[in-house]
């Protein structure tokens, strides 16, 4: 199936020379399951609007093929001078230039067992981050992905409410075990302290909470982690950053300006730190009146995606504000759980498609 999918590319022009998208070497990861197909194409970071007409026309091309229902095209900017610019540190893990005494912060490795770890994040709260994340999980989950998903918000955790999860998790030889719930394993401060007690942790002590559920959970064979991360860009969230090998983050934003404002410095925390941004998920982007029908774009809608064209990196998919998606997740039940061929579920599976090709985990 590939190759039928390559023979199309190779039937748009790119270019001059003759070239084609295949010979122009802009094609890569090319993900086929059942009856959809996701692919990349590299662009060029100043391409325009031809850049829109060319993944029209190749989603077009593609689903011509025999067999083929869904087709999401993933478009990537190629930034040459980026490379060049990395050779220095980072400005926000950069070691001072004299010693002031031993460097007490935990050291950096790879999670056992854990192929990649993703980053869900928002600047502020209240924009249905834990959600995006509990669906997302789900979605990677419904691909076919080992899926574990922790939750990073120390203060106020509500993944075990949105999975429904009321046990605690046990203790085997030092080591914790994580519950799993609807095909994923699930961690979160939540699962140690009762729902209604406020915790009350200076910074030292959550940062050190926080790399205990990282380091010291037994994981097991993931093919992704998701972090559901805390809001804000404060010490927890850079020593996460710092700390945990992250294969990409992606940020969640409603569309209105404020919103977008904290979703920009989230999104520069996480480029500074030298962290893949995947793209940007517009949630609550719109309302439809389960009575009438009619639209109504509470908090304006589009502006995430009008965003993500300024900052140069990928939309994902808007999300919109729905009466199913809130009822399902006071009950426990995620709505890609609870109506897993519904238009939200198809909403958060697509998404959770190109995250994955972008990871290079739907292989």
């Amino acid at each position: 199936m590939k190759n039928k999918v390559l023979d199309r590319l190779a039937k748009i022009p790119y270019g001059k020379g003759g070239q084609n998208l295949v010979s122009a070497g802009m094609i890569s990861d090319i993900v086929v399951m059942d009856n959809k197909v996701v692919f990349s194409i590299t662009v060029p970071e100043d391409g325009g609007q031809e850049i829109n007409e060319l993944q029209a026309t190749a989603e077009r091309e593609v689903s011509r093929i025999e067999g083929i229902d869904t087709v999401l095209v993933v478009l990537t900017a190629e930034k040459k001078a980026s490379k060049p610019e990395q050779k220095e540190p980072p400005k926000l893990s950069t070691k001072p230039d004299r010693p002031v005494g031993p460097d007490m912060r935990p050291t950096p490795g790879a999670i056992p067992g854990v192929k990649a770890v993703l980053a869900v994040a928002s600047g502020k709260g209240g924009v249905g981050k834990s959600t995006t994340s509990v669906n997302l999980a789900l979605g990677l989950r419904a691909l076919g992905l080992k899926v574990g998903l922790l939750d990073c918000d120390i203060y106020g955790p509500s993944i075990p409410r949105l999975m429904g999860i009321t046990e605690r998790p046990e203790i085997v030889n030092h080591r914790i075990i994580p519950v799993e719930q609807y095909g994923i394993k699930v961690m979160s401060m939540g699962f140690l302290m009762d729902e209604e007690a406020p915790l009350i942790w200076r910074g030292p002590m959550v940062t050190s909470g926080l790399m205990q559920m990282v380091r010291e959970v037994e994981w097991g064979a993931l093919d992704v982690l998701v972090l559901d991360m805390p809001p804000g860009t404060g010490d927890a969230q850079l020593t996460l950053a710092q700390q945990v090998p992250l294969a990409g983050s992606v940020i969640v934003s409603t569309p209105q300006d404020l919103a977008l404002i904290d979703a920009r410095k989230g999104l520069k925390m996480f480029k500074n730190v030298d962290v893949p941004i995947l793209g940007i998920i517009e949630n609550m982007s719109t309302f439809f009146c389960p009575h009438c029908g009619e639209r109504s774009d509470i908090f304006g809608h589009g502006g995430a995606q009008a965003e993500a064209g300024k900052l140069g990196v990928l939309f994902l998919g808007a999300i919109p504000l729905h009466m199913d998606i809130r009822h399902f997740s006071d009950q426990g039940k995620p709505v890609v759980v609870a109506e897993p061929d519904g238009v939200h579920a198809k909403t958060y599976k697509q998404i959770a498609m190109k995250v994955a090709a972008l990871m290079g985990e739907a292989d």
